[in-house]
């Protein structure tokens, strides 16, 4: 059973939920802010699991009774866990790439649930992972239960991107910072998990302190096309052409795309292209930083600057849903002309 004794690197957030839960003073509503992988989902089913025990003992749940035994089997009838793939079982059409996490959803998932009694009497959980992702609508949708849910409740919203909430959410929500993890301790990780050395270093310093961002990388076979991009961005920063990075680009995307679609085949090949496409953006973008920060020769830092430009305009692009193909020509025309 997940107890908060199994969530490395972020203390401080559990410190702040173990204060208020001491106190008996848990909001209903929680934003828990942080990137991607980092023990967000971890941390909110560790605090579920405690919410809702029968017979908590010194800030643990007590693993025995009818509560604890549902959520160690995911069966748990007052946890609920949102996900913007609900949104094709709320899709009459058929026809939803779930994408988005749509009023529907917030409605049928969450709202109508909250307004019912808890099945075990101790209270109901909500959680929405990726809640960014939620429309205008959604959030709207949220703000009642948010302010008056029906007895004991708690609804957590997990986001790598807290702004992209509405004011409304954000003010009647606590929010609870979660940090990257340290890069040596990714990799400590990534060896203990059987992975060779070198992978789970290039892995970690890929990372971004998040530790599911590292397994992915190496789930995806990403580590390989990543190398590649760097090796190219050097000998560009060298003064060589840089004619074939565009296509190298396209084509590591594209197979990114299709380890996303691999696990979830409905999904939209177009969004999962951009993600693999953003993914790499990010490596380039690292890369150059790295670069400028070891750069001593004022001529060439300023020729890296305009690259970091040319990457960033690709990525504003990529964000505006401007076309693919038009985002790898800028680009490339961009540095070709640098």
């Amino acid at each position: 059973m997940l107890k908060f004794k199994d969530i490395s690197g972020q203390d401080s957030a559990i410190e702040d939920l173990l204060r208020a839960y001491r106190a008996d003073r848990l909001p209903h509503g929680l934003i828990f802010a942080g990137p991607t992988g980092v023990g967000k989902q971890m941390t909110a089913t560790a605090l579920a699991t405690l919410f809702l025990c029968e017979k908590p003992r010194n800030d643990s749940p007590c693993g025995k009774c009818q509560s604890c035994q549902s959520m160690d089997l995911s069966v748990h009838p007052d946890y609920h866990f949102i996900t913007k793939e609900l949104a094709r079982q709320h899709d009459k059409s058929g026809t939803s790439k779930a994408t988005q996490i749509a009023i529907q959803v917030i409605r049928e998932e969450l709202s109508v649930p909250a307004g019912r009694k808890p099945a075990l009497g101790r209270g109901k959980v909500f959680v929405i992972e990726e809640a960014e992702l939620m429309t205008a609508a959604a959030q709207n949708a949220l703000l009642k239960t948010l302010e008056e849910p029906l007895g004991r409740a708690l609804i957590m919203l997990l986001t790598p991107s807290p702004a992209e909430l509405l004011a409304t959410v954000r003010s009647r929500c606590q929010t609870i910072r979660f940090l990257p993890l340290d890069t040596q301790w990714i990799e400590r990780q990534l060896i203990d998990r059987k992975i060779d050395p070198s992978s789970a270093k290039l892995a970690a310093d890929l990372s971004d302190g998040s530790l599911g961002t590292a397994l992915r990388w190496i789930e995806d076979a990403a580590l390989e096309p990543a190398g590649a991009i760097t090796q190219r961005i050097d000998s560009l920063l060298q003064g060589e052409p840089a004619a074939d990075l565009a296509e190298l680009l396209k084509k590591s995307a594209e197979s990114l795309a299709q380890k996303t679609l691999g696990r979830d085949p409905l999904a939209s090949k177009d969004a999962a292209t951009r993600g693999g496409l953003s993914v790499y953006l990010s490596v380039i973008s690292r890369r150059l930083r790295k670069s400028l920060r070891d750069e001593p020769d004022p001529a060439q830092a300023e020729f890296t600057c305009r690259f970091i430009e040319a990457v960033a305009r690709a990525e504003k692009y990529l964000d505006a849903n401007v076309n693919l193909s038009l985002v790898l020509e800028q680009l490339g025309l961009s540095l070709t002309a640098n």
